[in-house]
Formats: C-alpha cells, sequence, structure tokens
C-alpha cells in the first residue's frame, strides 16, 4: 500500500499576500481523495522527530535558538517565514514524515510526504522556506541505525540544494545529485557530489534527455540501497520561481522515469514535494497530484 505522510499541524497560516503558497499542503490530499487516487487509509499522522533525532543533522545551538524564539531579525529573514513556535512543531512533524516514509519505502518500494523536500536547511541554520533538512535527518537517521548503508539524493527540485550538499559535503555514504536552474536561486552554490545547472528556458526534451542520459548511470556507480526523491514542480513553465519550460506532461513524465527506475532496480524510494508557486494554484496541485499517480501506476 502506497503510504502517505501527512497530517493537521502540515497547515500553517502566512500573511495574506504571502507567495508561499502553503494551501497546496491542504488542497492536495483533498484532490487526491476525490479523484480516487488514494484513501483515507493511504494517509499516517507523523509524530515529531525527538531532540536526538534532530541533533544527528542540525546543531544544539540552532535548535535552541529555534525552541526559545530567538533567532535574530536576519535569520528569520533568511528563513523567509514570520517565526513562530508552532511552525517549529510543524516542521518536527513534517521531517519525521519523511523519516517514516522511509521505512514504509522498504516495506513497500515507496512511500510519500505530501510535504518535506527542505534542502536549503543548513546543519546551523535555516534558509529559503526551510527550517529542518527532512532528507538530511532521515539519511543521518537510518545511517546511525544501520538501516542503509549507501544513499542515493536525487533533487530535481528548480533551486539546487544547498543545504543538504553542505551537510553531506564530507559523508561518503550520502551521495547528493541536484539538477537544477543554473542561475536560480540561491545564488551561492554549493557543491553537490553532482550538479546539473540547467540554462534558462529548458524545455521537456532537453530535461528529459539530460535525466535520462545521468540517473541510469549513477544508480549503477552508487549502488543505493535507499533514494530519497525531491520532486519538486518549480520546473514548469507557469512556476513564477522556476524559469525553467517543462510542461505539466514533461514534469509528469520525469517523475514516472525516476519511479519506473526505482521499481526496476528494486531500490526503496522516499519522497519529499518540494516547491511548486505557480500563479495558478491548480497548476501545482495537477502537477504533484501527479506524482502520486504515476506512484500507484507504477508500484500497486
Amino acid at each position: 500500500m502506497l503510504k502517505i505522510a501527512f497530517s493537521p499541524v502540515y497547515k500553517y497560516k502566512l500573511p495574506e499576500g504571502h507567495r508561499f503558497p502553503m494551501i497546496k499542503y491542504e488542497l492536495l490530499p483533498e484532490q487526491l481523495l476525490y479523484e480516487g487516487t488514494v484513501t483515507e487509509d493511504h494517509f499516517f499522522h507523523p509524530d515529531q522527530l525527538t531532540r536526538e533525532e534532530l541533533l544527528l543533522t542540525h546543531t544544539p545551538h540552532f535548535l535552541d535558538k529555534l525552541e526559545t524564539q530567538s533567532l535574530s531579525r536576519k535569520e528569520e529573514r533568511n528563513i523567509g517565514f514570520p517565526m513562530r513556535k508552532d511552525l517549529v512543531e510543524r516542521g518536527k512533524h513534517i521531517a519525521k514524515g519523511t523519516l517514516d516514509c522511509a521505512y514504509y519505502a522498504k516495506e513497500f518500494g515507496i512511500s510519500m510526504n505530501i510535504a518535506g523536500g527542505t534542502h536549503h536547511s543548513f546543519a546551523d541554520r535555516g534558509e529559503g522556506f526551510c527550517v529542518f533538512n527532512d532528507i538530511a535527518i532521515a539519511s543521518n537517521c537510518l545511517l546511525q541505525k544501520g538501516d542503509c548503508t549507501q544513499v542515493l539524493v536525487i533533487d530535481l527540485d528548480v533551486h539546487q540544494g544547498n543545504g543538504t550538499a553542505k551537510i553531506f559535503e564530507y559523508e561518503d555514504r550520502v551521495f547528493t545529485f541536484s539538477m537544477h536552474g543554473s542561475k536560480n536561486y540561491p545564488l551561492r552554490k554549493e557543491k553537490s557530489n553532482l550538479d546539473l545547472g540547467l540554462s534558462d528556458h529548458t524545455d521537456d526534451k532537453a530535461y528529459l534527455t539530460e535525466l535520462k542520459t545521468t540517473l541510469p548511470r549513477l544508480i549503477d556507480e552508487v549502488q543505493p540501497d535507499m533514494i530519497f526523491y525531491l520532486s519538486g514542480v518549480d520546473v514548469i513553465k507557469s512556476d513564477r520561481l522556476g524559469r525553467l519550460d517543462l510542461s505539466i506532461h514533461g514534469c509528469k513524465e520525469r517523475d514516472h522515469y525516476v519511479l519506473d527506475l526505482c521499481y526496476r532496480n528494486e531500490i526503496p524510494i522516499a519522497i519529499s514535494m518540494g516547491g511548486g508557486y505557480s500563479p495558478e494554484i491548480r497548476d501545482i496541485i495537477e502537477a504533484h497530484a501527479n506524482t502520486f499517480r504515476v506512484a500507484q501506476d507504477i508500484f500497486f
């Protein structure tokens, strides 16, 4: 069964007009239920990460600042959210969802988090709408417990996974692959194990050719026993922060290729949703929903 992490605590109200479309976390499960792609039985509600689990990735000083709400104004601006206690608590649930998804993926082949993909979070700070780095936390927890030996992070969000790259800079058991817009945020890129920077206005054909040329080779070379996939839909043409020209169909074909490759190679895959900032919320929901539809079609 496809297990999907979602909880009411994922919802977080921001000031009117804030550009980050938080409502997608509420609308996406409703759409999946409405169309019959999933039922209520597919959803599970993650608890919070423990401090011990968080400390495998984040520094005590950063966690203490979050807990006491003592971030500086500059630190808050870098994150991009009006910081509140409930946002910190929400982040602990979301990141625990990705960790739980990894274990469900080991059992069922695949599992998905309605949220997550907070790849701009560093060990000692948050950036770019990201507080806790869910994929890094899940990877470190699995490695620390001996529940996997080699992780491959496939980050196809339009923005480089700078926080994830930096966190695993000296960790050979985690291979970070980021395929992103070369001129997009962040201005200062970190060094992933493999970075593929794409030109503005890259279309379906060029994007998919690059992916299909690269990913099978990576899987052969890295030999992962766990894959974390950040399936951001900010690659589509209508996205106001993306600058690439993928169609919604091309984005779906991207997901189908990644998931089918994992299925055929029998590698567990845990998926976090990542970014999506189209002015039309229906474009965001349709693109994200496709990832879940493809997962059901391939794995179940």
